[in-house]
């Protein structure tokens, strides 16, 4: 039976809603946290973006569950040597429950320093030299590293974890799923699709956790909580690849347009119906995860959090009838 956790959404909510919503969380018998890493929200509807690792130093104190990253691209904004200091000071801070979620990102996030946003396969490339360069980071050695994408000199991380911290990488593809196969200490992907978990596992992940999230809109009133969603997360109903390259908040919104109501009403679990929410993450469940994350859209927390610890969570956790 799969953990089930919740997704904290940093480009909705600014840091002392997050430490809200988490100790909400733990309270409400949620098992782990993931965190967005953003440095733009998706719209300006959405309107937040604290710097992600500040937000864990205080959750590190605020609950005692499993944090993740879901996902942090540490290829162009940040040196990867930079992301292994900040993610192994979070393990410390966690006392070891912090796993490192990784991705080839977006260039909403990523261009801001005006570097070049590289096409898909680079971007992949750039991924795996950043995980061998933290990996050997982890080891506490002094690391020099002249490669292809990065160059590391003499640098020597002091504060360690006991153990180096696990990465996880996420895809959404056959060549991300392979290289998380390859490389990764599990695997990430936002839909329950078994093909790509079987892809994951038969290619090298053998039995890693593969985790899951998906975002959802609880409300007594279903066609609000649908035009909630339409008008915040639009951006997540896009197709191909244009939630990778469009590099503002003003691009997504411009083909907000291209979003209907109805779609979102088909492809987001919106309203109250528990047996909805049930199956949603059951999906997850079913297509061989280990782990389920579930976002809240919108401000309404306290009642999502009320809706899942009484009614989704026990029957989540039944497991299969």
């Amino acid at each position: 039976m799969p953990e089930y956790g919740y997704f904290l959404a940093t480009e909705e909510f600014g840091p002392a809603e997050l430490i809200e919503q988490a100790r909400m969380a733990e309270q409400a018998g949620f098992d782990c946290l993931w965190i967005s890493d953003h440095f733009h929200p998706w719209n300006d509807a959405q309107g937040q973006s604290p710097f992600v690792w500040s937000v864990i130093g205080a959750l590190s104190e605020a609950v005692s569950l499993p944090i993740e990253t879901a996902v942090t691209c540490p290829t162009v904004r940040i040196h990867p040597a930079v992301v292994a200091q900040a993610a192994a000071t979070s393990s410390v801070m966690t006392g070891g429950r912090f796993r490192l979620g990784i991705g080839s990102g977006e260039a909403l996030n990523e261009h801001v320093l005006g570097t070049r946003w590289p096409p898909a396969d680079v971007r992949l490339e750039m991924l795996e030299e950043s995980v061998q360069v933290m990996r050997r980071l982890f080891t506490g050695e002094e690391v020099t590293h002249r490669g292809t994408h990065y160059t590391v000199e003499n640098a020597r991380l002091y504060t360690l974890p006991e153990a180096p911290v696990p990465i996880d990488i996420s895809g959404f593809g056959p060549k991300a799923t392979s290289l998380a196969a390859r490389v990764g200490d599990g695997f990430i992907t936002m839909s329950p699709d078994e093909e790509l978990v079987t892809q994951y596992r038969k290619g090298g992940g053998g039995t890693n956790p593969v985790s899951g999230g998906t975002k959802v809109c609880w409300g007594p009133d279903r066609d609000a909580a649908v035009r909630l969603v339409r008008h915040l997360w639009s951006s997540q109903l896009l197709p191909g690849e244009m939630g990778q390259i469009l590099p503002t908040p003003r691009h997504f919104e411009q083909l907000e347009p291209l979003v209907t109501e109805q779609m979102v009403g088909e492809n987001t679990v919106c309203g109250d119906d528990v047996d909805e929410h049930v199956a949603e993450l059951t999906a997850f469940a079913d297509a061989g995860f280990d782990r389920v994350y579930v976002s809240q859209i919108g401000p309404d927390q306290r009642g999502f959090f009320d809706f899942y610890r009484t009614k989704v969570l026990p029957q989540l956790q039944q497991g299969p009838r």
